[in-house]
């Protein structure tokens, strides 16, 4: 690099959020590589690395306040976890990497357009081979399927494997996993090492094999017309005769499950509405739902983003809002390492400095704001 690049970490302000976007690992290779890093102090806590490990990884710790800010305003690239509030102390020009929810948050779009910021969600990062290391979406999602599977074990009256005693045989607890992309195929994965016996459903045929292979039972439902998935590789949306052939045939399955996973999100839409009151009222009283949707409107009638719910018929509705903060040492790993290889992606060899998106399919796809502009076309 001809000059450093400066990065700073943010520490969230969300009380909820447990993440930090850079560990001192990832601080360590990314200092070595040219990069000066500031962190703001307490960043880490949550996630168990404090401010001295940073210090000890080439990194330095700017207290909050005056010296945060000071940071922040000097810095090419800000990093978080969670969107910012607005534009404030970010300078014109510089990067901002972060969860975003950028199609229910176009006000903040707009506003990081005004200002100059060259905003990146994270969400919007193509997924294809090449970006497979940056896919911050994926490698979050992938712990919140195995979170899901933990929380209702946690809840649920009843153990999951089958055990032989002296007293009796307590039968395995039976799993229901709707929808078979990243979270899913993770929480089949967990629920089967539990030892509970796993039923899993999506309307991509495709995914059949791979839930076999994980040792699960593939329920097949006759939906009718086109299905799939997207070029993202998102489940296409239903339409609303589909949806209904699909919650009438998930409903018996629901009825005999103890515990029902339900992943279900269309991207940049509200989710699917997958279960309903009549459903819940028919399913066992102590049996557990984790809507990993909940945050969209839910693929589950009456649940909430953070707050339990138990029915009149004493079923459980978990929050799946952001499971993954529940193992946030290695939630905030993997999304370090996600963020170090999308700054390594995006900055030219030659300056150190960040490219613009032109001509590159993973930075086009994901840079929403620069030059004082709206880039992506999905929201010019």
């Amino acid at each position: 690099m001809n000059e450093k690049t400066r990065l700073f970490v943010c520490r969230e302000t969300d009380p909820r959020e447990t993440r930090v976007a850079l560990v001192p690992a990832d601080c360590k290779k990314l200092s070595a590589l040219g990069y000066e890093v500031a962190v703001e102090s307490g960043a880490g806590l949550k996630s168990g690395f404090p401010d001295s490990d940073y210090e000890s990884s080439g990194a330095s710790v700017a207290a909050t306040g005056p010296a945060a800010a000071a940071a922040m305003a000097a810095a090419d690239a800000v990093l978080r976890v969670c969107r910012p509030d607005s534009a404030s102390g970010i300078r014109p020009g510089a990067l901002h990497v972060s969860f975003l929810d950028p199609f229910r948050e176009r006000p903040l779009v707009d506003e990081m357009a005004k200002a100059g910021v060259r905003l990146v969600s994270l969400e919007m990062i193509p997924r294809t081979t090449l970006a497979q290391k940056m896919d911050a979406q994926s490698s979050q999602t992938s712990l919140a399927g195995y979170a899901a599977v933990l929380a209702a074990a946690a809840r649920l009256p009843k153990a999951f494997p089958m055990m032989v005693t002296p007293a009796g045989t307590i039968t395995p607890a039976r799993v229901f996993v709707i929808g078979v992309g990243v979270a899913g195929l993770q929480a089949i994965a967990t629920a089967k090492r539990l030892g509970a016996r796993v039923d899993a459903f999506d309307t991509r045929p495709a995914v059949e094999e791979q839930v076999r292979s994980l040792g699960a039972s593939f329920v097949k439902i006759d939906l009718g017309g086109e299905t799939g998935q997207t070029a993202q590789g998102y489940a296409r949306e239903l339409t609303p005769e589909q949806l209904a052939r699909q919650r009438e045939a998930q409903a018996k399955v629901c009825e005999r499950a103890d515990v029902v996973v339900t992943t279900a999100k269309v991207f940049g839409r509200p989710a699917p509405r997958l279960i309903g009151e009549d459903v819940l009222s028919r399913m066992k009283p102590g049996s557990v739902v984790v809507d990993m949707a909940s945050a969209t409107g839910g693929n589950v009638e009456g649940s909430r983003p953070f707050d339990e719910v138990v029915t009149d018929r004493g079923v459980i509705l978990l929050p799946g809002e952001s499971l993954e903060r529940r193992v946030p040492q290695d939630a905030s790993k993997m999304l370090s390492g996600n963020f170090t290889a999308l700054l390594e992606h995006a900055r030219d060899r030659e300056t150190g400095r960040f490219r613009a998106a032109d001509g590159d399919e993973i930075l086009s796809g994901c840079i929403l704001t620069d030059g004082g502009r709206i880039v992506h076309p999905r929201f010019a």
